[in-house]
């Protein structure tokens, strides 16, 4: 077995913290392989490796980002040596260089996940391109990782506090509410995670439109993940007994936001989707994740009512006038939530969730608001997204309207005070 010099040791003391991507250079041959080395110095910490034993030995040791392996070495080849590495570390980037190029080297080397494949003599310029190419997946690929282990310790602390918690009824409803109102971020999170996956999976190069699409997967990635622990937080105060806050939140960012999620949702797929913008914009007087939490779950039922595709509208107006609660009643087909602890003044924005759905049963109106009440099949709803609604409503001191019809679809509509805003002014703005 070849030796390496000195220089081709572990990293020296002095480069412990040293945060630059690592790459390692295979060659049997001694030129290449220090030409490389040089080329490399400054924006990467280089490891260099005359066989592939002792590459595979420094790959034990430490991390690698990229490594360059010639395919044609005495001992181990090339493509074996990629079969190892990405055993160790199945993101490692590889690019593979050699003179002697064969359509069954290639093969096996896109097999086994090379992310590039150049020729010898090899272009200064193009491997750099190669290499910053190759450094930059990885990076991709380690931020899905560690959004991933995000999402995991962010369950693990919701299960933790679960289980050391003895708590009365209305507590122990707190947790169901939480794991009901955090599975949809998640759900949008795991199919964000899975196009960036399926888009990188087999590519060799990740640049232009690619690239732009998978930093706007990220950003709202993170934005989901922000989302998540908010509605911790939230529900965490509850229990806490922390002082009540008035919270507002513009009704147009939580229709963007509603958007967003749901057209990454899976139970959006195969319907038809229309939001409209509310203009001019109006802030009302809720927590901003609650009212985007009510939406999701008005919205995703409504999508549910049926496995035949069909149409959700979500449309939302001003009201310059309190509503006419005594030409409401209770029904059959109609029902009004928070009757009581509503807050009719005006003025009010109602934002209103219908489809052209089979509508719902005069059975089922009286009693769908109720905890666990579901009209799912079996094993496929907990009975809490409506339930949910109707709490976080009354907590606000607004009020939801339903009406429906048999084969006509069903209208759900909430009511929620403008907040910081007289009638004069609202009338004002809508009007210039």
């Amino acid at each position: 077995m070849l030796s390496l010099l000195p220089s081709d040791s572990d990293s020296k003391p002095s480069q412990a913290h040293d945060i630059r991507p690592r790459l390692l250079i295979v060659d049997d041959e001694e030129g290449p392989r220090q030409s490389l080395k040089i080329v490399f110095k400054n924006d990467y910490q280089v490891l260099v490796a005359s066989n592939g034993i002792d590459a595979i030995a420094m790959a034990k040791r430490q991390a690698v980002d990229v490594a360059v392996l010639d395919i044609l070495m005495q001992g181990m080849s090339g493509v074996e040596l990629l079969a190892e590495l990405k055993g160790i570390d199945p993101h490692i980037e590889v690019i593979m260089l050699t003179a002697y190029e064969t359509l069954e080297t290639t093969r096996h080397a896109l097999r086994y996940g090379a992310s590039d494949y150049l020729d010898k003599p090899f272009d200064i310029l193009t491997m750099r391109a190669a290499v910053a190419r190759a450094a930059h997946k990885r990076h991709t690929s380690l931020g899905i990782q560690t959004s991933q282990k995000q999402l995991e310790i962010l369950q693990h602390e919701i299960q933790v506090e679960r289980i050391q918690q003895e708590m009365a009824r209305t507590k122990g409803e707190i947790y169901a509410s939480v794991l009901h109102d955090i599975n949809s971020p998640l759900t949008v999170i795991a199919c964000f995670v899975e196009l960036i996956n399926r888009s990188m999976k087999n590519a060799t190069r990740v640049e232009g439109k690619q690239l732009e699409n998978i930093k706007d997967d990220f950003k709202q990635l993170q934005a989901q993940v922000s989302h998540c622990f908010e509605i911790s937080r939230r529900y965490l105060s509850f229990l806490n007994a922390s002082e009540h806050k008035t919270a507002s939140v513009s009704v147009q960012q939580t229709l963007v936001d509603l958007k967003c999620l749901l057209t990454r949702h899976p139970g959006a797929h195969g319907h038809e989707l229309i939001i409209d913008e509310l203009s001019p914009d109006v802030i009302v007087e809720i927590n901003g994740t609650d009212l985007l939490q009510i939406l999701l779950n008005l919205t995703i039922n409504a999508f549910q009512s049926t496995d035949t595709p069909h149409r959700v509208e979500v449309h939302s107006r001003c009201l310059l006038e309190p509503l006419p609660l005594d030409q409401w009643v209770d029904g059959p087909r109609e029902r009004f939530i928070n009757r009581d602890g509503f807050l009719n003044h005006s003025p009010l924005v109602a934002v209103t969730v219908c489809d052209n759905g089979p509508g719902i049963a005069p059975g089922v109106v009286a009693k769908m608001f109720d905890q666990h009440v579901t009209t799912k099949k079996a094993g496929s709803g907990t009975g809490l997204g409506l339930s949910i609604v109707k709490r976080l409503l009354k907590e606000a001191n607004g009020a939801l309207h339903l009406r429906t019809t048999i084969g006509g679809g069903s209208t759900f509509t909430v009511f929620l005070q403008v907040a910081g805003s007289t009638d004069v002014e609202l009338h004002s703005s809508l009007t210039h």
